[in-house]
């Protein structure tokens, strides 16, 4: 797969957000996902252990969510953990393996932040703008934004508000279970990834592209 490379990855934590702040500016997160034209979406996640960083990227069909294409990458973590700089720690060993996808999805969904995130970019949008595709946030633990707890059963779901902005959704994707923190990432709006989202999501707490992906990542 082709993506676009659009920095260096080798900056300092203030050199990083001020990259951060100029390119938020070019992020589109109120464009709706054409959900008819949907047939491959990827789960994105890496791992990180002995400071050694294992990217994986699980291709599934959609809407049947049957696993297509898995590819990994890994190479030493280069970059401290810092939050809201997940990009430049994560951003580098998942270049290494998009570029080994031969199936090219239509939509992404990565294991962290869309716009839900301080300066509006997480991994999800920041990476969106390598991919030129449609990808969404799912956080499984909530980073930014004020907001109340939905109520219980699946589908439910309540405002991430950060400085009188909706920045995201907590969307409990199971009855009964904790929910989990979407925002969109790039090239979509918050209505159709929490809808692909709960498509994606028929058993567990994750969406199942981004579990299978956690899942390989953890294989390091």
């Amino acid at each position: 797969m082709n993506i676009q490379h659009r920095h260096g990855w080798n900056l300092k934590p203030e050199e990083a957000i001020a990259l951060q702040k100029q390119l938020a500016g070019e992020v589109i997160s109120t464009q709706p996902i054409d959900l008819s034209k949907v047939r491959l979406v990827a789960g994105v996640d890496v791992s990180v252990k002995n400071e050694v960083s294992q990217a994986a990227v699980v291709v599934i069909t959609y809407p049947d969510l049957q696993p297509v294409e898995t590819v990994l990458a890994s190479q030493p973590t280069p970059f401290p953990y810092i939050p809201g700089l997940l990009s430049f720690r994560e951003g580098p060993v998942l270049e290494k393996a998009f570029e080994k996808l031969e199936h090219e999805p239509d939509v992404f969904i990565f294991d962290g932040m869309g716009i839900a995130h301080p300066r509006r970019i997480g991994i999800a949008s920041h990476m969106g703008l390598w991919l030129n595709k449609p990808t969404i946030g799912c956080g499984k633990t909530h980073l930014i934004g004020d907001y109340q707890e939905p109520d219980s059963e699946r589908g439910a779901y309540s405002h991430l508000v950060n400085k009188g902005h909706v920045i995201g959704v907590a969307l409990r994707t199971r009855t009964g279970v904790k929910p989990v923190y979407i925002s969109p990432g790039h090239l979509a709006d918050l209505t159709t990834s929490i809808e692909l989202t709960l498509l994606c999501t028929p058993k567990y707490r994750l969406p199942e592209p981004i579990r299978l992906a956690h899942n390989a990542a953890g294989t390091l």
